[in-house]
C-alpha cells in the first residue's frame, strides 16, 4: 500500500512573478504535479473511465502556507502524503523543499482535500464511495512523516 509520492522539478521562468519569485498559485499546480504522479504510480490516472460509473476527484478544500521564496532555477523537491483517508475523500499534506543551495531547506506546505465523484444523468455530481480497487492501494501516511 502506499501514503506518498515524490516529485521534483526545476522552477521555469514562466512560473515567477514581477519580484522573481514563483508565484504563490503554481504551488498549486505543483500539489496537482504530485498528486497525478501519485495517482499513476497506482497504475491510474486522475480521470477514473475504467470504472463503471467513471469517477473524479474535485477538490473541497486546499491551502498553502509559504515559509520561503523559490526563484527561477530553483530545484524543488514536492512531498506528498496522504493525511487522511475516508471513504469518499482523499486528504494530501505537501512538504515544498527546495534542494539546491547548502542544504534542503522546506519553503512551504500545503493541503488538498478531494472527494470521489460521480456524474448523475442529469450532469451534476453526487459523492461516490472510492472504488475499493483503488482505495486497497492507498493508506494514511505514519503520524511522524505528517508532522
Amino acid at each position: 500500500m502506499a501514503y506518498e509520492f515524490k516529485a521534483v522539478r526545476r522552477v521555469e521562468f514562466s512560473e515567477t512573478d514581477m519580484a522573481g519569485i514563483v508565484h504563490y498559485s503554481n504551488f498549486f499546480r505543483y500539489m496537482e504535479t504530485a498528486e497525478h504522479g501519485f495517482f499513476r504510480h497506482l497504475g491510474y490516472s486522475v480521470v477514473m473511465d475504467q470504472f463503471e460509473p467513471a469517477v473524479g476527484w474535485p477538490r473541497v478544500h486546499a491551502e498553502c502556507e509559504y515559509r520561503q521564496p523559490l526563484r527561477f532555477e530553483d530545484e524543488v523537491e514536492i512531498h506528498m502524503l496522504v493525511s487522511e483517508k475516508k471513504s469518499k475523500t482523499l486528504s494530501y499534506l505537501f512538504k515544498f523543499r527546495k534542494l539546491n543551495g547548502s542544504s534542503p531547506i522546506e519553503v512551504a506546505r500545503g493541503s488538498l482535500t478531494v472527494v470521489c465523484v460521480t456524474k448523475l444523468p442529469d450532469g451534476k455530481m453526487a459523492a461516490t464511495s472510492i472504488p475499493k480497487e483503488f482505495a486497497d492501494k492507498i493508506e494514511v501516511a505514519p503520524a511522524e512523516l505528517l508532522a
